[in-house]
């Protein structure tokens, strides 16, 4: 039971722990890194749900599997 407790994104007041808002600032990253890539639509939104329902773990997922490019934005 501690190790459950222990892994909680959430402290016991109901905040987010250090760990939350480490996971919540690389979730929000990839989210953007998402919608900068030169992909059709339907591929944006199927990364960001995945992103968004899986947090760590799709997390994990899009940045080893999304076959990522360079962003069309001309931003150097």
């Amino acid at each position: 039971m501690m190790l459950a407790t222990s892994c909680s994104r959430f402290d016991a007041n109901g905040s987010l722990s250090t760990w939350g808002y480490v996971l919540l600032a690389l979730d929000l990253f990839a989210m953007f890194d998402v919608f900068r890539q030169p992909w059709t639509i339907g591929k944006k939104l199927l990364w960001a749900a995945v992103i968004f329902f899986f947090p760590f773990i799709g997390l994990i997922i899009y940045f080893m599997f999304a076959g990522r490019g360079k962003s069309n934005t001309g931003v150097v």
